[in-house]
Formats: C-alpha cells, structure tokens, sequence
C-alpha cells in the first residue's frame, strides 16, 4: 500500500471510528429510556355537566389550560381545557442515563365543552386521551406548552405539540391539528407539520387543508433563503376526527 493510501485509510478508520461513538453516545439514552418502568394510569371519567371549567377537573387532576371562544356558533363562550394529573407516584426520580430527573410521566386529558343556554351550565362533548400524549421518553423536553399548545380560531381551536431531544434523536418538529366541530363530531380541518434535521440542516413542511382538499410540500435547509414547494390535492373522502387520530406525535396524514 502506497504511503498516500495508508494515510487516507487511516484518516477514514478514525472518521468511521467518531462516527460510531457518536453514534453510541446518541442512542444510549433510548436504551436506557426503554428500561423505565412506566407507572400504570386509570383514567378517570370526566363529569358530563359542569357550571365552570373546574367542575370537569377530577380528585387527584390539576386544570393545566382553560381557554374560551365559541366554538358551535351559538354566539356564547365554550371550553377548550387540558387537564393533567397530579400523582407523584407518576414521577420517575432516580434512573439509570440521561434525561429529565426527576421525570413527571402524569398524563393529560383534553376536554372540550359547550355551554348550554338553557341550563347555564358546561356540557361535555369531548374527553381524550391520546391526541396529547403521554411522557416515556426522559431525554425529550415536554412536547405540551401549556402557554401555546392551546388556541380558539374563529369557531375552531389548535392543539399544538412540539419534538425536541437533547439526545438520542437528528429531528427536530412541531404539528399544529386545527379542529372545527361538525355534524356532531370534531373533524381535521388543517394539518401543519414543520421539521428540522440537526445534522443536515435539511427542513421539511407539510400543510393540509382539509376543506379546500390542497397540501403543500416545502423542503429547503436552514442555510438557504430558497425553498422548494409542490402543491397536491386530497382524494376525496371524509376529514380524519380527533379521536381518529391517536397519538399526536405519530400521526401520520393519508395524502
């Protein structure tokens, strides 16, 4: 082997090498997240009738977001709510790897109620256990803000989640679900999802509208202005509804 090769190959062995324990030091923190022992949790059944937005909040529940708008369009304010449990035996304190210690694993629920004219009080219409879900990984920040994960647009509300790892993971996302309550049920009326991979800096983003039946697909990379889109049209079919989803952070649209 000629003295310039020896050194390339040198010089790759101690990349490849890096790369590995790179590698070893980003995915140790998911083994070790597969070890934790996830507390078991009874979900409790909300009230159906309720005169305040704490009447829907169980023994044992804290009410995490409460925010208001009219959602039915009968002209009076309605109730978007997150509830979180408050159960310190769902908080995991000494485990092995990296992560949130301690790490609070208390689940959510979301709640959406009307208010009903006639009796003055909060009629529940929708409790969910899934589209918020739960935290089992300890090396992700929380993906529920519960200064901006819930908002009221026009007659319709947004729940929004986030994905960050501090390690153990390249991508980096947040979707949007926008819900509008129809023919007695919460149908998807627009999807938006946004992500960034830390390593390429490559970014992707899909946005459906369901009502005009259109998504956009832009990709692009975070050290470029330019971006490019392609526009395609839903086939036709029903809206997917909120308890039709499941999990709100694997979620995947049918396009």
């Amino acid at each position: 082997m000629r003295p310039c090769q020896a050194r390339l190959v040198s010089r790759l062995t101690a990349i490849l090498t890096c790369l590995a324990s790179a590698a070893a030091i980003l995915l140790s923190p998911i083994a070790a997240a597969q070890d934790l022992t996830i507390p078991e949790v009874v979900y409790p059944s909300l009230a159906r009738q309720a005169e305040a937005a704490e009447g829907f909040v169980p023994a044992g529940w804290l009410l995490e977001v409460q925010v208001s708008g009219d959602l039915n369009r009968d002209g009076r304010a309605d109730l978007v709510l997150v509830l979180r449990q408050n159960d310190p035996a769902n908080v995991i304190k000494d485990f092995e790897g990296l992560g949130e210690k301690p790490f609070d694993t208390n689940p959510r629920i979301l709640a959406v109620a009307f208010h009903d004219r006639s009796s003055g009080k909060f009629g529940l219409q929708l409790e969910n256990h899934t589209l918020i879900p739960r935290r089992i990984e300890p090396a992700a920040d929380d993906h529920f803000d519960k200064e901006s994960g819930i908002a009221l647009l026009r007659d319709s509300f947004q729940v929004r989640l986030n994905w960050w790892m501090s390690a153990g993971g390249w991508e980096t996302f947040n979707t949007t679900y926008t819900f509008r309550h129809r023919s007695g049920r919460f149908e998807l009326i627009g999807y938006d999802r946004n992500a960034t991979h830390r390593g390429s800096g490559d970014t992707t983003s899909v946005s459906i509208n369901y009502l005009t039946r259109k998504v956009k697909r832009t990709t692009g990379h975070i050290s470029r202005d330019t971006q490019k889109v392609r526009w395609q049209t839903l086939p036709q079919g029903s809206a997917p509804t909120l308890e039709s989803i499941g999990d709100g952070l694997s979620f995947e649209p049918e396009t």
